[in-house]
């Protein structure tokens, strides 16, 4: 079995290696593909999976697998995302995902893909997605709520300075020191608020080899 991490304050325990909804997930009508990887990594023992509208049909997959298996729902832990930056439109991507995941709640809501002042600006307005992250919350139609991005670290953090958040996805790799690194920036910042830290990019979408064995690039982000 993986072993398991606990996700920050949220004091949930979740497996160490998660299942992303890239690569063959992220797809249109490869259906019988995708459920077998889903189907391998529960096999595995595999609690963590992660998706977002901007996945092509990646909630489609996952929803086809989890909806035939709702008494074992407790037992998974599922990640989506809002490419809104507006209430209404972050609320209607809620329901969307709801339906396509066939679930009645998501573990772990989070802002996609926060790239500049202007995204922090319009998600913490009047009218911003941060107000239908905590209504959903407060609904129960989401657990937890988190940011991610893979762009600039200190976007992330002014994030985290006007909210306190649960999770932060972020890139963690070898070849992270070199630019605009999250390592020594992001990361530190989310272990004083004791949010959970989730690590994307861990292989550097294999840019970093011959130099690094995948196991060796897996190894590496964990130990951060």
């Amino acid at each position: 079995m993986l072993p398991l991490r606990t996700l920050g304050k949220t004091q949930q325990h979740v497996t160490l290696l998660g299942l992303g909804g890239e690569g063959i997930l992220r797809t249109t009508g490869r259906e019988d593909e995708a459920r077998a990887v889903i189907q391998q990594a529960l096999d595995e023992g595999m609690t963590y999976f992660d998706t977002a509208p901007a996945y092509a049909q990646s909630r489609d997959y996952l929803g086809s697998v989890f909806g035939s298996m709702k008494k074992r729902r407790q037992d998974i832990f599922i990640a989506s995302k809002t490419h809104a930056r507006d209430y209404a439109g972050s609320m209607d991507l809620l329901q969307d995902t709801l339906r396509r995941l066939k679930t009645a709640y998501i573990d772990l809501w989070q802002l996609h893909d926060l790239r500049t002042k202007e995204d922090i600006d319009a998600i913490f307005s009047n009218s911003g997605a941060i107000h239908a992250l905590l209504e959903a919350q407060q609904a129960g139609q989401v657990k937890f709520i988190g940011i991610t991005g893979h762009h600039d670290p200190a976007i992330l953090i002014s994030a985290m300075q006007k909210h306190s958040f649960d999770t932060v996805l972020l890139c963690v790799n070898a070849g992270d020191k070199h630019y605009l690194p999250f390592i020594t920036s992001v990361i530190p910042e989310a272990r004083k608020r004791n949010m959970g830290v989730i690590a994307m990019k861990t292989t550097a979408q294999t840019r970093l080899f011959p130099t690094l064995t995948p196991q060796e690039a897996l190894y590496y982000a964990w130990s951060q």
